[in-house]
């Protein structure tokens, strides 16, 4: 982390009353020293949203966040095998049992916005799955590989659109 100051640039915005109103109950059920910290973290979630969908070859980080029920062997199953059918993209995978016979995993993802979105429309396509969120990130991982004794950086997707 840079320990350089961040240079501000200053935004002045008009909103509905009552759209104001909900952004300052938000900002207090947070517990956030501001609103310009809450619309910061809005406008990057909207930015990365809109990378994935405007620059399918961009690489992103991200989870992929599940919950499913059913017959559990046969969904787990079908879940292995889709994330094996995207081990490129599937860095790590956890489940937790939840109350009422459900399931959530998380996954750790990244890749191309295209391959992660083709990922979560398999996953979405596996009967008893019932809530899927992708959630992504510019930011990268580093290197999880070494190759022939050099480090292997991901390209970023800036640099090889």
């Amino acid at each position: 982390m840079s320990s350089e100051p961040t240079t501000l640039a200053r935004l002045s915005m008009s909103l509905p009353a009552e759209l104001f109103r909900q952004l300052d109950v938000m900002v207090e059920e947070r517990g956030l020293p501001s609103r310009s910290q809450l619309i910061a973290e809005l406008i990057r979630h909207a930015l990365a949203e809109h990378e994935a969908l405007t620059r399918p070859e961009d690489l992103l980080a991200g989870t992929v966040t599940l919950v499913y029920r059913g017959d559990r062997g046969r969904v787990r199953q079908q879940l292995a095998q889709t994330q094996a059918d995207y081990l490129k993209e599937v860095i790590s995978s956890q489940h937790v049992f939840l109350e009422d016979d459900q399931l959530m995993e998380v996954l750790l993802v990244q890749g191309p916005a295209v391959r992660l979105k083709d990922l979560c429309d398999a996953l979405r396509g596996i009967r008893g799955v019932q809530q899927l969120q992708l959630v992504t990130t510019t930011a990268l991982l580093p290197p999880l590989h070494e190759q022939d004794g050099h480090e292997t950086a991901p390209a970023s997707g800036k640099d090889a659109a």
